[in-house]
């Protein structure tokens, strides 16, 4: 228990679930960027000039 007389048993649970909905959110974003042309381009790009084609 806290000194302050609160316990705090849920706080994990509460941040796994905060953690994983900022995760799902930023893997949406992510989708939503690469399925934009221009970052499909730049990435074949970017992966042309590693592969020297």
């Amino acid at each position: 228990m806290d000194t302050d007389g609160h316990g705090d048993e849920g706080m994990a649970t509460v941040e796994y679930a905060l953690v994983t909905v900022a995760a799902a959110g930023f893997a949406g974003l992510l989708v939503v960027i690469l399925k934009s042309d221009e970052v499909r381009g730049m990435l074949l790009g970017i992966l042309r000039g590693a592969l020297g084609a």
